[in-house]
């Protein structure tokens, strides 16, 4: 049991230990509204009251959905060895976006005798009305998170819409053009044609990825192929035409490089082992060899009694 304590710490205290907490959820960010200004500011905050910064936590390209951040999950365990009095950061915002998350960790600093502050903001967390103003600021910050998250729907619901393609990653097979959408490129589109042909032979995956890497044929990334990316090839439903982007479907023509029946044929190879009393043939054999090594084992024992 964790025995926290229950002293608030006091801003009239000679040697305040304090923490800076700083965080960007994406590299574009980073540039943005960086860790080093961020840090640069909560740090003139701290020595402006005369305290001292005896730690620093730093989240890059992570996102403040959820408190399962290394760095953040760190800090918490070091508020409950009771190695700093005060948080430091630049925003709440930086903090938490979840209003839920953000007055549950507030509770679990202030048992732990630390308190919040925000370097740009008016929040003190040792009162019950700088509480209530750390809960409202956390309430605009949870909005605003749910707000962008709205926009980013309808965007992609946009490109849906447009047949655009949402990334500008295109699957093998195909190139994007200026417009976002979907070209077929013939060199790739005869590989994929290829690795369904291969598929429909060997059954295997693995067999595949290990074919195609003897021949030094590398990925769309330039990568090894494996297992798992021969079965992204072989799920995409792109190669029928079959196009499914924020909640629309349609079938586009002129994106089709693999036929309904060989695409089909593939599904049902890859999901042969589902069907009901049916096993992989290395798991049939691993069980005859388990119970043929059990049954020796009963005969052995039997001997050694007598």
């Amino acid at each position: 049991m964790t025995v926290f304590p229950t002293k608030l710490p006091s801003k009239s205290d000679a040697c305040i230990r304090a923490a800076i907490y700083a965080r960007v959820s994406s590299p574009n960010q980073k540039y943005n509204y960086s860790i080093e200004q961020q840090v640069e500011v909560c740090q003139k905050y701290v020595e402006s009251r005369g305290w001292i910064t005896k730690y620093i936590f730093c989240d890059e390209c992570v996102r403040a959905k959820t408190t399962d951040r290394p760095k953040f999950l760190l800090m918490i365990e070091k508020a409950k060895l009771g190695c700093f009095d005060f948080l430091i950061f630049w925003k709440v915002d930086r903090f938490s976006r979840s209003l839920t998350d953000l007055c549950n960790v507030e509770r679990t600093l202030r048992q732990c005798g630390v308190s919040l502050s925000s370097a740009t903001e008016f929040i003190d967390t040792t009162s019950s009305v700088g509480r209530f103003n750390f809960r409202s600021i956390g309430s605009v910050a949870e909005l605003e998170s749910e707000l962008i998250s709205e926009r980013a729907k309808l965007g992609l619901n946009g490109l849906g819409r447009a047949h655009r393609w949402p990334n500008r990653h295109a699957p093998l097979g195909f190139e994007l053009t200026q417009s976002g959408h979907l070209k077929i490129l013939s060199k790739e589109a005869r590989l994929v044609r290829k690795i369904f042909r291969m598929y429909l032979k060997t059954k295997s995956m693995a067999q595949i990825a290990f074919v195609l890497n003897q021949a030094k044929t590398l990925t769309k990334n330039g990568l090894m192929w494996t297992a798992s990316a021969v079965r992204t090839i072989l799920t995409n439903k792109i190669y029928i035409g079959f196009y499914s982007v924020a909640g629309v479907e349609d079938h586009i023509e002129n994106c089709r490089i693999i036929r309904d029946d060989v695409f089909a044929k593939a599904e049902e190879i890859r999901l042969r082992y589902r069907q009901k009393n049916s096993s992989r043939p290395e798991m049939q054999q691993n069980r005859k060899q388990a119970k043929a090594e059990k049954v020796i084992g009963k005969y052995l024992q039997i001997l050694k009694a007598v």
